[in-house]
């Protein structure tokens, strides 16, 4: 069960996403690419380097878990 809290931010996301989709279309994708386009040429002229990572890198390395059991006060 979800309180009214997480229900209205869902909500009001799902309103936001309703908006923005309508706002899209073909030449705005295409006017997106584009523009992503000269600034990946722009950014590779001036001397910028673009590496692959593989797929199983993370940022975050592992972290030990830690016990919890008990942790809360009486």
């Amino acid at each position: 069960m979800k309180d009214g809290y997480q229900e209205q931010g869902n909500n009001s996301r799902s309103k936001e996403n309703e908006e923005f989709a309508e706002e899209r279309s073909i030449t705005s994708r295409q006017r997106a690419r584009s523009q992503l386009t000269a600034d990946v040429e722009e950014f590779l002229a001036h001397g910028g380097a673009i590496s692959e990572i593989d797929a199983e890198v993370t940022a975050d390395p592992p972290r030990k878990p830690q016990p919890k059991y008990g942790s809360r006060p009486i």
